[in-house]
């Protein structure tokens, strides 16, 4: 009788343990402060501007299980109606960076936007720990919306490289794009790009999916 009492005991607490804490248990790492969009948001690049960019991040990491952090999009904004530019190594915090499997892809913003940052295929895994489809791959998703110069700065100009400030879902308007898996057609720096490849073709969802892409970009932990 006390052995079948203590079974039903463990039983119930065990229900008790958040869904969330399974899932960080099973695969996110505490350390975790850096991952790709396993799914967009199902309007192309009309993410709702940064905020709604960085909610979909933490709405991401919430049903992963990794808390306790403030999550950005790695978006960069355009001067736009007196509304000043934002740069998107301006609101990533600091760092050092790590995925779900506690392997870090740069020590710092320096690091992030030099040569020798880890940040490849192999690394730029999703909040769930998982690989995205890179070049080779069906379909190809290694196009990751960021708007951004290489140093990871806004463009100047009045030319649209972030799809609206990431508003827009139609075929007018354009956004820049890295490639996550640092492979392109293009073999020079601008091919092997994590943030600054090659612009869109439009901003709706097709429009991304042309030139290999889902909607998808990095989230970063701003602490």
């Amino acid at each position: 009788m006390k052995r079948t009492t203590f079974a039903w005991t463990m039983m119930g607490l065990l229900a008790a343990i958040p869904a969330g804490a399974h899932a960080q248990s099973a695969g996110a790492s505490a350390g975790t402060s850096f991952f790709v969009t396993s799914v967009g948001m199902g309007k192309g690049a009309d993410l709702g501007g940064l905020e709604g960019a960085d909610r979909h991040c933490e709405s991401l990491a919430e049903a992963a299980g990794i808390r306790g952090k403030v999550w950005r999009a790695y978006l960069s904004t355009q001067a736009a109606g007196g509304t000043a530019a934002v740069n998107a190594r301006d609101r990533i915090g600091s760092g050092p960076w790590q995925n779900v499997k506690g392997v870090v892809i740069a020590k710092n913003v320096a690091d992030l936007h030099g040569p020798d940052n880890n940040l490849n295929k192999q690394t730029a895994l999703t909040e769930k720990g998982e690989t995205v489809k890179g070049r080779g791959d069906t379909p190809n998703e290694h196009d990751m919306l960021t708007g951004s110069q290489p140093d990871g700065t806004a463009f100047a100009g009045s030319q649209d490289m972030t799809c609206g400030n990431w508003t827009k879902s139609g075929a007018d308007g354009s956004a820049m794009l890295g490639h996550h898996d640092r492979m392109g057609t293009d073999p020079g720096p601008p091919g092997r790009s994590w943030n600054s490849s090659h612009p869109s073709r439009g901003c709706s969802l097709d429009a991304l999916k042309s030139t290999g892409g889902a909607g998808l970009f990095y989230c970063f932990a701003e602490n």
